[in-house]
């Protein structure tokens, strides 16, 4: 009889029907969309909107320029005049200076849309000038305590063309370049080459060779810039033909590169692997000069070392990031590099390599990296590392 009585006394709600539901969803979004506003950038966003876009279609004549006149020169400050002589053509004409020393000055032409869009072609003259640049001897069993300095002025020009027969990946590359390395005494705290070698213990040592010096390579490009890119890859094999124009200090050098990038997370992860291998050969009766052998050290390859730490006939490189968007100019990544260099092609292999370790920071646009900061560990210390380009 009680539940009967409760029953009876409890009213009965009826259930809201299909149509009810549907009419109050859509008020409730009408109401929300009301309240919606557009996107407002910051101030900081804002800015680097403005600087991107103006940097990007070459509206911004005077620009920035941190590219050293060699690695290992330390901090570069630096600045260009871009002018365009027709819609797309440009010149630029650019120059650096470091603490130590290290001076360059070149002019650029840069043609971008050549052949319906297939083609670029650069055009490149200029002179530098590196101070106190670091030997410390053949291979990877030396020390840091072997360096001696030796400095070096170099008058360049070359031109480079690449063109992209097709809408593909394939990319072929022909350029060449005239040159002359003047090879002096080296400034700095470490004692100069002259004093610790003499040209019978050290190849090169004191020679001015003019090199004329075609390449071609052909490749496979499939990243979205060289710049900077989130997906895509690069397989590309380069050679390079070194003539000395006294025949004495002439060879030759093949490039192996292998670049894949490999997005995570809908790229807000990105994993970047890298390998590199460059051999030397050289005609009997010639020698290749100390400072034109492959290297390794500094902000591009073995990031732990300093610049040019190991030098030799043939180098291998290996390394590997892990990249993160923290937004759509600034990415950290936490990197490992491995590598050695070897006097014989038959030592190129995964054993006795060098490594380092470390952490950094990209300022970057859609298509360049103008500024990458990085810690960077091994064995010998630690390393700071500032670079106007991605390490790849």
């Amino acid at each position: 009889m009680a539940v009967a009585v409760v029953a009876m006394a409890t009213p009965v709600f009826a259930q809201p029907s299909a149509q009810t539901r549907e009419a109050d969803i859509i008020a409730a979004q009408k109401a929300k969309a009301g309240e919606l506003k557009p996107y407002e950038v910051g101030r900081v966003e804002a800015w680097v909107d403005n600087l991107e876009d103006a940097m990007l279609s070459g509206r911004a004549n005077w620009h920035p320029f941190f590219e050293s006149a060699y690695a290992g020169g330390g901090f570069t400050l630096g600045a260009g005049y871009l002018h365009h002589v027709s819609s797309y053509n440009t010149v630029d004409v650019r120059g650096s200076i470091t603490p130590s020393g290290y001076k360059r000055i070149e002019a650029e032409f840069l043609a971008p849309r050549l052949f319906n869009r297939h083609g670029v072609l650069s055009v490149i003259g200029g002179w530098r000038e590196a101070t106190r640049v670091g030997f410390y001897g053949f291979g990877t069993d030396t020390s840091v305590d072997d360096r001696a300095n030796y400095s070096f002025t170099q008058p360049y020009a070359q031109a480079v063309l690449n063109v992209r027969p097709t809408r593909g990946y394939l990319v072929l590359t022909g350029g060449f370049e005239v040159s002359q390395w003047n090879q002096d005494a080296g400034g700095g705290s470490a004692p100069s080459v002259d004093e610790v070698y003499t040209p019978t213990t050290l190849p090169g040592l004191g020679a001015n060779p003019t090199y004329l010096h075609p390449q071609a390579a052909v490749a496979l490009d499939w990243r979205t810039a060289p710049g900077y890119t989130r997906t895509g890859g690069y397989l590309a094999v380069t050679g390079h033909h070194f003539g000395d124009t006294d025949d004495q200090f002439s060879f030759q050098r093949v490039d192996y590169d292998i670049i894949q990038h490999i997005p995570v997370m809908r790229d807000t992860w990105v994993v970047s692997l890298r390998g590199r291998v460059e051999t030397t050969f050289v005609d009997e009766g010639h020698t290749i000069p100390f400072f034109m052998l492959p290297a390794l050290g500094g902000g591009s390859t073995l990031r732990g070392f300093s610049s040019w730490r190991f030098r030799d006939r043939h180098s291998l490189l290996l390394s590997a990031e892990w990249r993160v968007l923290v937004n759509r100019f600034l990415d950290t990544a936490v990197f490992y590099d491995a590598g050695k260099v070897t006097s014989h092609t038959s030592d190129l292999d995964l054993t006795d390599l060098k490594t380092d370790y470390g952490f950094g920071f990209r300022f970057h646009g859609p298509i360049a990296t103008p500024l990458r900061i990085e810690f960077a560990k091994s064995n010998e210390g630690l390393q700071l590392v500032f670079s106007a380009k991605a390490p790849f």
